[in-house]
């Protein structure tokens, strides 16, 4: 073969080889709507997505006595901030628990808090974190869920909200905010012993 036949022969395959390629992506654009149905409009813009609603636990389910109530296996075909069947979000929890309830304990173990230094940062429940509420650090408890907590050195209780995440040291249970630590009386201690508790 003469070398200005092979010469015009590779242009020509790689043009085609070109062609047939901007034929396979033409194929691939958006499909035409069929006929009779109308077209959205150009400049129709779609609605904005509702925010989710934040998520609302109910109590916890009762410990398995394999395990020390804080780290129980998720219940089968729940998922964490589902709402119920009926449609109707629950109520939000209130802030204290109702005197004279029932309780049963949870856990035992080491106590923590933390204050200024943390002040009005953002928790892992996304809230702004106010050292003047009555608010929590749990590792598992879900947010919103309201515990007892109950020294074991002088026997004061405080009730606190779940809203963030915590503490990440093996022999605490618990960081509590700076005014739950003055209701305990622990702010000088540091660290103190305390009990868990849910109502039944």
């Amino acid at each position: 073969m003469p070398a200005c036949t092979v010469g015009l022969i590779r242009p020509l395959h790689r043009a085609l080889q070109l062609g047939a390629l901007l034929g396979l992506a033409a194929c691939a654009g958006l499909p035409s709507p069929p006929p009779g149905a109308s077209a959205p409009a150009a400049d129709a813009r779609p609605a904005p997505a509702r925010p989710p609603a934040p998520a609302v636990s109910a109590a916890v389910p009762a410990p398995s006595p394999a395990t020390d109530g804080l780290s129980s296996p998720p219940q089968s075909g729940s998922a964490p901030g589902a709402a119920p069947a009926t449609g109707v979000l629950p109520e939000p929890p209130a802030d204290t628990l109702a005197a004279g309830e029932p309780m049963r304990e949870i856990g035992r173990g080491g106590a923590s808090w933390y204050g200024k230094r943390f002040h009005k940062r953002r928790t892992a429940s996304g809230e702004r974190y106010d050292m003047h509420t009555f608010t929590a650090a749990h590792r598992t408890l879900p947010f919103g869920t309201v515990v007892r907590v109950r020294s074991l050195v002088n026997g004061r209780e405080v009730d606190v909200r779940i809203n963030d995440r915590g503490p990440f040291t093996r022999t605490r249970i618990i960081d509590v905010s700076r005014a739950a630590a003055d209701e305990l009386g622990m702010r000088g201690l540091g660290v103190k012993e305390v009990v868990l508790m849910l109502p039944q």
